[in-house]
Parts: structure tokens; sequence; C-alpha cells
């Protein structure tokens, strides 16, 4: 028995019921990479159930099973996403800052030895080059966040190689569980003085999760394979092997790779390219490309799944590029099922934990506690 879960980050379907407590209600990730892109399409996906997802129809013709889900968690970002999916439902917000206090930037510094300079909540490009200068001059880490619960650690590469730069990052790890934040995350850039440039080097240090399903897998013996950025958003619990990748390519090719060798377990697999890079960026020509690069490598992948393997595709929130500021947008996220060949309306879901409880049974482990399973709806 094997199952693979691919998170499209950031492919939302539309604004969620309580879209407008995040400012986001008439958010459109999809429809409007569709208004913002004519005569763009994804075949692949769209025979598989995506037309039918964006007009919420019941009655659509697809040749997979298909539906929409929406998030219970509080929040809209990577963790709360991905967390909800393997089982557990955010219901307190992680926090989030417009700068850092003085307490904890002391705290940072006492800890990793360290002089920290920024301290503001700006884009990653732009923050290096407001103080890629004085980073090179005084070798202060750039200390900076976003609208997400993230503690950012920006660092030139040739002062601070990358080992250098996760070593400071999982110190600040520890500061950053005192104050409940959701993730720190390591940014290495490289280049000249005027042309800086952000490396696929990045790495998440999330906060550690509850019990999630992918924990109760390992637990039964079922192998667990993080693929991309997995093991760091669940702090490694639950994986049993990770396969960082340094983009939706890479992430591709190794899902691929995994795929042909393992005859049991689950691969867990997050292209974060469409959000990293276009999303946050608003950059909508780019995020369509991305998308078709994926439903072409997804037409000629899916002959390489058997009837009795289990995949899903979905998405953990929307980062719709049309859209005001530079923040994630509070959506629904698609639902796309290939499992036995059928092709049934799943229809909405109410809690991205539906994902869990349908694992849970797919792999016939113990009832997941949040969610319901939509394999009997396949009988």
């Amino acid at each position: 028995m094997r199952a693979l879960l691919i998170v499209l980050d950031s492919v939302g379907v539309g604004y969620a019921p309580d879209a407008k407590v995040y400012h986001d209600d008439g958010a459109n990730t999809l429809e409007h990479l569709y208004s913002a892109n004519p005569d763009w399409s994804v075949p692949c996906l769209e025979r598989l159930g995506l037309t039918s997802i964006l007009n919420l129809s019941t009655q659509g013709s697809a040749e997979a099973s298909y539906g929409w889900m929406e998030e219970q968690s509080v929040g809209k970002d990577t963790t709360t996403g991905h967390w909800e999916l393997a089982g557990v439902i955010t219901e307190e917000a992680f926090p989030t800052y417009a700068y850092f206090p003085e307490s904890l930037v002391q705290e940072l510094e006492s800890t990793t030895g360290c002089h920290f300079i920024g301290n503001v909540n700006a884009s990653g490009t732009a923050v290096i080059e407001e103080f890629g200068a004085e980073h090179l001059e005084t070798k202060g880490l750039i200390l900076y966040t976003s609208a997400d619960s993230v503690l950012q650690i920006a660092a030139h590469e040739d002062l601070y190689p990358r080992e250098l730069l996760y070593q400071i990052c999982h110190l600040a790890r520890d500061v950053a569980d005192n104050y409940r934040i959701g993730r720190v995350i390591a940014r290495p850039f490289t280049g000249a003085l005027g042309q800086f440039e952000r490396t696929p080097g990045r790495k998440d240090f999330s906060i550690a999760p509850p019990r999630t399903v992918l924990s109760e897998l390992s637990l039964a013996a079922v192998p667990t394979y993080g693929v991309g950025k997995i093991s760091d958003i669940f702090a490694c619990e639950g994986i049993d092997q990770s396969f960082p990748t340094a983009s939706n390519a890479d992430g591709m090719a190794e899902m691929e790779r995994l795929w042909a060798k393992v005859n049991h377990g689950l691969v867990f697999c997050n292209l974060v390219d469409f959000d990293m890079l276009y999303g946050h960026r608003r950059d909508p020509k780019g995020y369509a490309k991305a998308l078709t690069e994926f439903d072409n490598w997804l037409e000629n992948f899916r002959y390489q799944i058997m009837p009795e393997d289990l995949v899903i595709i979905t998405a953990d929130h929307g980062n719709d590029p049309t859209w005001k500021g530079t923040d994630h947008t509070r959506e629904r996220v698609p639902l796309i099922m290939l499992h036995r060949n059928q092709q049934h309306c799943l229809g909405l879901r109410r809690s991205f934990t539906d994902v869990a409880a349908t694992l849970a049974e797919y792999f016939r482990i113990p009832r997941w506690d949040n969610g319901h399973s939509f394999l009997d709806l396949l009988t």
C-alpha cells in the first residue's frame, strides 16, 4: 500500500467563508490566474476535476474524484495548513509582529552569540537590499519577519556558510519557542553589493507539532517520506526520511524517483515555488507558468499510479498573485484524489483534517479523531 500527498503550496480556489476576517474577501488564486493569463490552461488538472472545483459543481465530469476543502485552523500560513492536513486544528493563532520586542532580540543575541540588525517587517528581497551593506560591514545578521508567524534570519554565504547559519537558526528556534513563533527561517544569499540574490538554501525550523497522523503512521511501521520542506514544517516528527529540494522541478523529480522504489508508505511533498517565487511576489505570469510545468509532469506521472495507490493533490492556503499586499490569502483549497479509477464528487469538506482521516483509513491504522475519511464515498 502506498500513498502520495502533494501540496501545491498556495494554490487556492476561492475565498473562504471567513475570508473577511483576514481582509481576503474576494481573493481567488486560480480564478484570477485564468483572468490574468488569457488562453492559459492546465489540461491534465482540469480533466481530473479542477474545472468542476472552480465552478463548485457537484455534477461535473472528471477523470478523478474531486472536491474542495475549508480550513478550520486560525491562520492562513504554511504551518497551520500542513498541520491541519495531518490532522491538527490550530485553535489559537501563532503571534505575528510588526517588529520583534527588545526582550526577544536580547535573548536571541545572548543565545546565539551574534549581533542582529534590521528587525523589520519586510519582504526578503527588499530587506537584503536595505540592510545588505550594513550586514557586510558589521557582520550583523539581518533579522526580519512578515505577515506570517516567522522569525527570519538572512546572511551572506561568504560571511556565514549555510551550515553555520543553520546552527544559528537552530539556536534561535529555542528562543522562538518562548514566544510561540511558528517558524524560524534561514535565508542565505550571495552576490555583490547591489546584486544580491537569495539562494535555494532556505531552511525552515518549525515549532514542534502536536500528535499528527504522520506520527501514528510511523509508529505503525508505515514508512513516511518528506519531500521539500515537509520535514521542516513538522520539526522532523513523524517523518522517517527527508528529501529537501531546491525547486518545484527538483521536488517533482524526487517524487518520481521515490515512487519508483517505494512499495509501501506515504510520500508527502510540498511544491513551494508557487507561493515563494510567484504568489508573494505577485507574479501571475510566473505562477501560471509554474502550474503548467506541474501539469505537464502530472500528465506523464499519472500513468505510474496503480489502481490500488492513493494519490491526493491539494493545497495549504491561497496566495492570490493579483491581490493587494504580499501576504497569503484565506481560501478554500482544491482536492483531487486518484484511487481505484473512481470518479466521484467529494463535495465540500469542512476541514483539511479529512485528509488525515482518509490516510488513517487507507493504511488501516486506528481511526483519526479529527476529520472524516472520504474513502467510503468511493464504494
